[in-house]
C-alpha cells in the first residue's frame, strides 16, 4: 500500500485531480467529507460541538450551522483550537478505518486542503500539489462558486503561499490550463509513478537509480535541490524518532552515472540492532531495505547497520543507517 498526500490552494483544481485518481483506481480519502461526516446529525461529534459552543451553532433542523460556527471560531485562535480538539481526532480515526479497509495493493490518496498548513507533509512518502497561478484560481472561484473577487483573494491569502506548497511538493501538477490537460497530467502520474511506487514499496524492492542522461527532479546545475533534501530529512526524522542521535545530509550521491545526483542521508543511532529497526520503519518514508551483497555494495563501507533506498521510481534517494558505539 502507498499513501499519498494531495493538496492545493483554493481554486487550483485539487478536487478534479482527486476525482480522476479515484477513476483510475485510487482509494481517495476526502478530509472535508470526513469532517462533515463526523459532525452529522446524531453523531457524538456534533453533540460535543454543541456542548462546547452552545445551541446557537445548530440549524433549525438540528444539523450543524456551519456559517454560525465559523463566526464563532473565525479570528479566535482559542475557540478554533477547541473545535479542532473535537474534530481532528474523529477525522483521524475515521480516516485510519478507511485506510485499514483498503486493499493491500491500494494507492490511498489523502485529499487534504490544508496539508501544508498543518505541517504534516512528512507523514506521507509522496506529496502531490495541484498548482495554478493566483489570478487563475481567483477567476475560477468567481466563475464557479459565485464569490466576489475580494473574498476569493482573501480566502487564498489565508492559506499557505505558493512557495510553501511548492517546497512541500514531490510532484507539482500544473493546472493553469483546462481540465483535460490536468486529467492527462494525473494519468501520467498514476501510470508512471504511483503504481510503480506502490508495487516497489509493497515488494520491498528499490527502484533502479536513473541511468545516464535520465531526467530526475534535481536541476543538474544544482544537483541536490534543498527543498527536496529537506523533505527527505523530515520524513527520515519522523520515521526514526527519538532513536536517532542525528539525521544529517552527508552529500549528493551519483545517480547511476547520470550527471544528476541524489541526496544521501546518514542516520546515527546507538547500535546496529537499532539501525536495523529504524531501517524497517523507513518504509513509512518510502524507503526499503537492501540486504546481502547489494547492501554491502551500496553502503560503500559506511560501517555496520542497514541501508535503505527509495522505492519511488521517479525520485529514488539513498539513506544510510549506521550503528555507532554508545557514548554514555
Amino acid at each position: 500500500m502507498l499513501r499519498v498526500g494531495l493538496t492545493g490552494g483554493t481554486g487550483a483544481g485539487k478536487s478534479t485531480a482527486a476525482r480522476r485518481l479515484a477513476e483510475l483506481g485510487a482509494v481517495v480519502v476526502d478530509a472535508d467529507a470526513l469532517a462533515r461526516e463526523v459532525l452529522a446529525v446524531g453523531t457524538p461529534g456534533l453533540a460535543a460541538v454543541v456542548a462546547e459552543f452552545g445551541d446557537d451553532v445548530l440549524a433549525p433542523d438540528g444539523s450543524l450551522d456551519r456559517p454560525a460556527l465559523g463566526r464563532v471560531v473565525f479570528g479566535d485562535a482559542g475557540r478554533r483550537r477547541a473545535l479542532e480538539a473535537i474534530t481532528h481526532p474523529l477525522v483521524r480515526e475515521r480516516r485510519e478505518a478507511l485506510v485499514a479497509a483498503a486493499p493491500v495493493d491500494a494507492v490511498v490518496v489523502d485529499d487534504i486542503p490544508l496539508l501544508v498548513e498543518s505541517g504534516r507533509a512528512a507523514h506521507w512518502p509522496l506529496v502531490v500539489v495541484v498548482d495554478a497561478p493566483l489570478d487563475v484560481r481567483v477567476a475560477r472561484l468567481v466563475a464557479t462558486r459565485g464569490m466576489a473577487e475580494e473574498d476569493a483573494r482573501s480566502r487564498a491569502a489565508a492559506q499557505a503561499s505558493d512557495e510553501e506548497r511548492r517546497a512541500a511538493a514531490d510532484v507539482l501538477l500544473d493546472n493553469a490550463g483546462d481540465e483535460p490537460a490536468l486529467r492527462s497530467h494525473v494519468d501520467a502520474l498514476w501510470h508512471e509513478r504511483l503504481v510503480p511506487f506502490e508495487r516497489n514499496l509493497r515488494a520491498g524492492r528499490p527502484a533502479p537509480l536513473p541511468s545516464a542522461g535520465a531526467a530526475v527532479d534535481a536541476d543538474p546545475a544544482d544537483p541536490v535541490d534543498p527543498a527536496r533534501a529537506e523533505r527527505l530529512l523530515a520524513r527520515v526524522r519522523r520515521a526514526a524518532g527519538e532513536r536517532a542521535r542525528s539525521v544529517v545530509l552527508v552529500g549528493p550521491r551519483p545517480a547511476g552515472g547520470a550527471a544528476h545526483e541524489l541526496p544521501e542521508v546518514l542516520v546515527l543511532v546507538d547500535d546496529a540492532a537499532t539501525a536495523d529497526d529504524v531501517a524497517d520503519d523507513l518504509r513509512g518514508a518510502g524507503l526499503v531495505r537492501l540486504t546481502g551483497a547489494a547492501a554491502d555494495e551500496r553502503r560503500g563501507g559506511a560501517g555496520p547497520g542497514a541501508l535503505a533506498v527509495g522505492a519511488d521510481p521517479a525520485g529514488p534517494v539513498v539513506c544510510v543507517v549506521r550503528g555507532v558505539a554508545p557514548t554514555g
